[in-house]
């Protein structure tokens, strides 16, 4: 008779343990945030509660996680694409909408032009831009000893020679054939002897330093007398002197 109460006794707590413990578990799940299944249906097929069209797998479809676009100056929309920045997209933009900007320098026009002077110029430009820029050659100009498609560069000194100091030129041998230049298209050496500072520093490898030294050379030891003694000047030696050789005189 014990025994069978003990038994009821022992159904009756298992009972009750399990009515307990499906209390607690019924009252986690009403806890958790959710959707229903009616709020759900509420957003069209194919778009999150954001209304941006979705992918199949609920992403948004332009591959952005948080489904925001970035809107730049202009109203023109840059979309945080992988590997490219906003910065980054402005600075192509201005890569493929610029343009070359040619640097403006100057040019010494002298002899027989109408209008000697110092004249600014285009990087690119051609002996006969620079012509025009002084008015153009006077009646007593020698024009064929210029090579008028040579480019000229910034401190370029141009003299056009008058008939009588172009023969004269020729005959000393102060003027030479230019590399690249037709059979009438000459140009006047530089005499080491004469030059100024100026024109010094138009020869290849030739700056401001150098020339000061090949002035005081001159005047130390009374000129050059042959174009070779130009390799006592120091820092010109065999190789600089061979890329000059043609243009020099004394």
């Amino acid at each position: 008779m014990k025994y069978q109460k003990v038994k009821i006794a022992l159904i009756a707590l298992c009972i009750l343990a399990a009515g307990l413990c499906y209390g607690m578990n019924s009252s986690r799940e009403d806890r958790t945030p959710g959707i229903s299944l009616s709020e759900a249906s509420a957003f069209p097929y194919g778009e999150n509660a954001a209304g941006i069209p979705a992918a199949d797998d609920g992403s948004p479809a332009d591959g952005n996680p948080s489904g925001i676009g970035v809107q730049a100056a202009g109203g023109a929309e840059v979309s945080g694409g992988a590997g490219q920045s906003a910065s980054e997209a402005a600075e192509d933009s201005l890569e493929s909408a610029g343009e070359i900007i040619a640097l403006p320098f100057y040019v010494h026009i002298c002899g027989e032009v109408v209008s000697p002077g110092v004249y600014e110029l285009q990087e690119g430009s051609r002996v006969f831009q620079a012509i025009e820029k002084a008015g153009g050659f006077t009646d007593q100009a020698e024009a064929e000893y210029l090579n008028m498609a040579e480019r000229v560069f910034d401190g370029m000194k141009i003299q056009v020679l008058n008939k009588e100091e172009a023969e004269a030129a020729r005959t000393r041998g102060e003027l030479s054939l230019p590399a690249a230049a037709s059979s009438k298209a000459l140009k006047t050496k530089v005499n080491l002897n004469t030059a100024t500072k100026e024109e010094l520093m138009t020869l290849r490898g030739i700056g401001e330093a150098k020339a000061d030294d090949i002035l005081k050379y001159r005047e130390s030891r009374g000129g050059f007398q042959k174009i070779e003694d130009i390799m006592k000047i120091s820092g010109i030696k065999d190789a600089a002197f061979q890329k000059i050789k043609e243009d020099i005189s004394v």
